[in-house]
Parts: C-alpha cells; structure tokens; sequence
C-alpha cells in the first residue's frame, strides 16, 4: 500500500496562530496525512523582516504544535543561510523522504494565487503535490499563466495525492477562521489581549519575554 502523504506548512509564523493551526488540523484528518511539518522561514523571501527572530518564532511554534500528534515543529529553514526559498525547503525533504514518499506543500488561497512569482516555482511539482487551503465559495479565476500551470494537475480526492509522490493539485477545503498575526501583534502593540487568535501556551511565552511590545 502507498505510504500516506507528509504535509508540509511554511510560514513565518510571526506568531503562529488558530488560522494556521486549525485548517492544519482538518487537512491532517481529511487526507490521512502522515504528519504536517510547520517549517517556518528564517529570512522571507516575499515580506519584510519579522518583528522577532527565527528562533523565537520556531519556539512559539513547537509549543503551539507540542501535544497534538502528527504535528511536528522542523528546523530546516533556520539551518540554512540566505533567503529561504520553498523549493529549497522541498528538494531538502525529498532528500531526507526518498523518491517514493508523498509530500504535499501547503499553501492558502492567496499565497497560491502568487505562486508564479516564486523561486523556480514551475518545479514545485516535481518534489511535491500542492494542497489549496480553499475558502468558501468559488475561487476567482487565475493569471494565464497560473492557470495554465494548474489544469492539468488538477487532482480530486485524496487517494490521487497517495498514488504519486508528488505532481498533483489539490483545492481542500478547510476551516476559516478569519485571523492574521497582523491582528494579534497590533493588538500587542497597543497593549490589548489577543486571547483566543492563538494558544494560551504561546500567548504566555510572548508575555513572559515581552516580545511585539
């Protein structure tokens, strides 16, 4: 039987928060992953410099993935000097997977609809299928030439993303919840509670070392 896929999330998580850990948790138990990887960047290639270091974001997220199982909290991108590009971040697990595991880059809908402006993106389905956190409703057309890359990978289930190790295209659907970390360090900022965006455990480390004051 074909191995089940591994997930694998980036971010800056700049802090993590319940938008990114929710519809994470409905793609573990919806398409049978193995385990969702939260790999967050240490220099973004596509926004400023965040407002805490790579470490410290890593640490927020370990505690915000520690105790929920087949979430796992991976280093790589902080290993590695320079930007931190996803196909990098990509080629690097193949490596460590091997050519026969599936691995499948998860992206949200706007960061998809972006996806030509990547490094080498044209090669991300080579090391990996890619799963659409989709909203609700229809999805806007894409750009000509995204649309072109996407149609015929377009996959519809998640036994397609078990029968290859990578190539294919898949539009999830998830829950929203309509949170950003650009909302929760305002919040902080101004000295007001962003209670519940986020985990209680993370939300008291960023007390504790007064981080986004």
């Amino acid at each position: 039987m074909p191995p089940y896929p591994i997930g694998i999330l980036g971010g800056t998580f700049d802090p993590i928060h319940y938008g990114h850990l929710r519809p994470a948790l409905d793609l573990l138990e919806e398409l049978e992953l193995a385990e969702i990887r939260f790999i967050p960047c240490r220099i973004p290639a596509h926004r400023g410099t965040p407002l805490i270091t790579a470490e410290q974001r890593l640490a927020l997220v370990q505690l915000a993935t520690d105790g929920q199982p087949g979430f796992v909290t991976d280093d790589r991108e902080l290993r590695r000097d320079g930007l931190s590009y996803m196909f990098d971040t990509l080629a690097s697990l193949r490596e460590d997977s091997g050519d026969e595991m599936p691995l499948c880059l998860i992206l949200g809908t706007d960061a998809f609809r972006e996806l030509h402006t990547w490094h080498r993106w044209q090669e991300l389905p080579g090391l990996a299928h890619i799963v659409v956190m989709q909203r609700p409703g229809l999805l806007k057309p894409l750009i000509p030439v995204l649309e072109a890359f996407t149609t015929p990978r377009v996959v519809y289930d998640r036994f397609a993303l078990r029968r290859k190790p990578a190539g294919g295209i898949l539009f999830q659907p998830v829950t929203q919840l309509n949170i950003s970390a650009t909302q929760i360090r305002a919040l902080l900022a101004r000295g007001q509670s962003p209670r519940y965006l986020l985990p209680e455990v993370v939300l008291a480390s960023i007390h504790t070392q007064s981080l986004y004051r």
